[in-house]
């Protein structure tokens, strides 16, 4: 199955990986163990010891008087170091590499990685120029979903399923569309969704729902294949999730967000936490909606404003090329 393999991944934040302690990571069926050392170096290697196969992942890093550190196996407490190189019981010699590192590009706190494969796009800087001109508050919705990259990709530009599959909690009405900006590989979409009052209960739950205006102003700013952008105009300020998308196989994709914002009040920063649970509420209704699907299943209907869906189906078609129609309308 096409993985679009050439994309450069948005593996981690750097903040999702705590130092000297391992992170199971996939990509492209490949699964890998990644770490931050001392020095806030930032490690991978394949996930599977040489030895008898161990998940890396399972064992501990093993810090040193230069702040470097090793990863070791649970099952031995065999030590490889961030070239896959070990030394072996009654041995004080270093082996020749047993495990080729991923390569990574570290951008920041940023950690991406085009998997081992030519690069075929360039590495988006939208997230950098976040970065430099809000606050970030965080990571929501962090997990394995058991879809694959294209039905995640197709759920996320459905504009026409935030009534339904986000109408608990947030009370969606409707959506009325208003514009799509087709750029290639970039995009815009611009809608409207106006809400019912929220329940006192789900208030209780929370209180960021109070912030939350009457009409949501929706503007999703999409880079394919990896990033979907809401911007968001709120009371308390501006808020920028960020959703990532990675390909672990064929049948799973990781998601996660990231959240950036400028808040207008240093009070505001409170609520940092309740926009964190909002943004896992909308990431665990849509994994629930996609763990409910036949995914085979013809699709006989066609609603309007399914435009996101068509932009991610032509260029998931034509990549690593981009081909007419422009979408724009």
């Amino acid at each position: 199955m096409n993985m679009l393999q050439g994309s450069p991944w948005l593996l981690a934040h750097r903040s999702m990986l705590k130092p000297n302690q391992p992170m199971k990571v996939s990509l492209y069926g490949q699964d890998y163990v990644i770490w931050q050392d001392s020095n806030r170096e930032i490690h991978a290697l394949p996930n599977a010891c040489p030895h008898m196969g161990a998940m890396l992942s399972e064992g501990w890093c093993v810090a040193k008087p230069d702040g470097t550190s090793t990863i070791a196996c649970p099952f031995h407490a065999l030590e490889f170091d961030q070239t896959g190189s070990t030394v072996l019981p009654g041995s004080n010699k270093v082996t020749k590499s047993l495990l080729k590192p991923l390569e990574l590009i570290i951008q920041g706190d940023l950690v991406w990685s085009y998997g081992g494969v030519e690069p075929e796009t360039p590495i988006p800087t939208v997230l950098d120029e976040f970065a430099a001109e809000y606050e970030f508050a965080g990571v929501a919705g962090h997990r394995s979903i058991k879809t694959d990259l294209l039905t995640m990709l197709l759920n996320m530009h459905d504009y026409n399923h935030q009534n339904g599959t986000h109408r608990p909690l947030f009370e969606i009405e409707r959506v009325e569309f208003k514009q799509f900006i087709d750029q290639g590989f970039r995009s815009h979409a611009y809608y409207d969704m106006p809400r019912a009052k929220p329940k006192l209960q789900d208030i209780l739950k929370n209180p960021a729902l109070l912030a939350m205006p009457k009409v949501l102003e929706a503007h999703l700013e999409n880079h394919f294949p990896a990033i979907v952008i809401f911007h968001g105009e709120v009371p308390i300020g501006t808020i920028k999730q960020c959703h990532i998308f990675v390909p672990e196989s064929e049948t799973h994709t990781r998601t996660f967000v990231l959240v950036f914002g400028k808040f207008k009040h240093p009070v505001f920063r409170l609520m940092k936490n309740n926009v964190l649970q909002l943004v896992e509420t909308v990431v665990d209704q849509d994994a629930d909606i996609l763990g409910k699907l036949y995914p085979e299943t013809p699709q006989h209907i066609k609603l309007n404003n399914e435009i996101g869906m068509d932009w991610v189906r032509r260029n998931f078609e034509s990549f690593p090329e981009v081909v007419e129609p422009n979408l724009s309308r």
